[in-house]
């Protein structure tokens, strides 16, 4: 049987993408919503490093054509020959088209205990539920944001005097062991 081949989509820094290399996962493609520095450690990597702009399907306001953005997503992972996509740090919502190219085939990470704070301010959230612990998220992906099978949560304690910055990080700390473990695909496990 061949080794599933996995494509990663970046926004930002790359130190997700960093832990997922570091791991020696099968990466094919990393695949970019922006450009950032995500790309440069992807090359850095001799890793195939391609911009998806999401500026060139109406940016980051109302005319932002998401379905449209999501279709060449995914064609261009397909066109990579990628069998599973990890999203690392990805700041774009893709719509339908990726999810039907990809069924159950795209993996997140989270920064909270799903079902616990999902979308975007989770890290904030939890600290103005005032609860003792968060932690991080390794789940499957759906259209619906935050809201598919988990496959693996570690827990972060938040400590007193906590920042959202400063439980952040460690929430950060412990994805980037967590994440690449999960996202190993079984053969090579």
């Amino acid at each position: 049987m061949p080794p599933v081949r996995l494509g990663v989509l970046v926004s930002g820094s790359g130190t997700i993408l960093e832990s997922l290399l570091a791991s020696a996962l099968p990466i094919i493609v990393v695949v970019a919503d922006r450009p950032c520095r995500g790309l440069d450690v992807a090359r850095e990597a001799s890793v195939p490093a391609l911009l998806v702009d999401r500026a060139l399907f109406g940016g980051f306001g109302p005319t932002f054509d998401r379905s449209a953005y999501s279709a060449a997503v995914a064609d261009t992972l397909m066109g990579a020959g990628v069998d599973v996509v990890v999203m690392a740090g990805f700041g774009t919502v893709l719509d339908q088209p990726v999810h039907e190219a990809y069924p159950d085939r795209i993996l997140n990470t989270h920064p909270a205990l799903l079902p616990a704070f999902p979308g975007w301010h989770a890290v904030r959230d939890a600290l103005a539920a005032g609860v003792d612990e968060t932690g991080t998220t390794v789940h499957v992906a759906h259209l619906e944001m935050d809201t598919g099978p988990i496959l693996a949560q570690a827990r972060v304690v938040i400590e007193p005097g906590d920042t959202e910055a400063s439980l952040h990080e460690r929430i950060k700390e412990v994805e980037r062991t967590l994440y690449p473990a999960t996202s190993r695909p079984s053969s090579t496990r």
